[in-house]
């Protein structure tokens, strides 16, 4: 199959403005990100979805490639679908899968792509994927920046939310999981997701999954063993450098 990786980053954040290019350990954030997917054996094509100049000149100079967007766009999912399509003409391929990686997400393992895209290798029913990670305190489950997850017995999402969710039971310990940003569509999924009306939930929340549950499709959701941290502000900047200083993970600047 030819997958496409797409990261999706803007320099007006609300709460962390100029995020993408923040440094960690002396490299902006996109750069680390990008580094860490274009690692990654499974992808055909790499390249960040961006309307900021000052991105796309950064991911050009160290090698990689960058797709301008329209500044408009309100989800990350929808960036992605133009980029895909402006890559397709311009490459002259068509995609079988796209995996979105948020471009605050600095400590992806290139590994973590294999997990996502395992569910759909397995059923081919399959649309969309999300990463789900383990909540392991009380800090994280309390913070807004973290998207709660709840999921059925087949492990498809039933909600996800900035709140904390599930209710904390005294009687059971019931699994409190977290949203981690490595989404895997099918291309014509992701197309179609583009069509679809923004949702009230979707809105509330600020959470692109919440289109698809809202108009009735199913999010499965796969755990990841990997531990990571993104980037929602300078505090979670600070800590991640702290955490990456310590990892021995060897990373190539080569697109994939």
């Amino acid at each position: 199959m030819n997958i496409l990786a797409l990261i999706p980053a803007r320099m007006g954040s609300s709460r962390f403005p100029g995020k993408p290019m923040a440094k960690i350990l002396g490299k902006p954030m996109i750069g680390h990100v990008y580094e860490r997917v274009a690692s990654s054996p499974m992808l055909h094509t790499t390249a960040v979805a961006t309307c900021d100049q000052e991105i796309v000149d950064y991911i050009e100079s160290i090698g990689g490639r960058a797709v301008m967007t329209a500044d408009s766009h309100e989800r990350a999912s929808d960036r992605c679908a133009e980029a895909l399509l402006k890559l397709e003409r311009e490459l002259k391929i068509q995609y079988d899968i796209v995996v979105m990686v948020q471009g605050d997400e600095p400590m992806t393992h290139p590994e973590m792509i294999a997990e996502a895209l395992q569910p759909m290798r397995d059923d081919p029913e399959v649309r969309i994927v999300n990463l789900l990670g383990e909540i392991k305190d009380v800090a994280e489950f309390e913070d807004r920046n973290c998207i709660k997850v709840v999921c059925d017995l087949a492990g498809n999402a039933l909600y996800f939310s900035r709140e904390p969710i599930p209710t904390r039971c005294k009687s059971a310990r019931i699994p409190m999981g977290k949203q981690v940003c490595i989404i895997p569509f099918r291309r014509d999924f992701l197309l179609e997701y583009t069509r679809l009306s923004p949702t009230p939930l979707e809105v509330a929340e600020s959470v692109d999954m919440m289109r698809v549950l809202e108009h009735g499709m199913k999010v499965r959701m796969t755990p990841t063993r990997f531990d990571t941290q993104a980037v929602d502000t300078a505090q979670d900047l600070a800590r991640v450098e702290t955490l990456m200083r310590d990892t021995s993970l060897s990373i190539s600047s080569t697109d994939g």
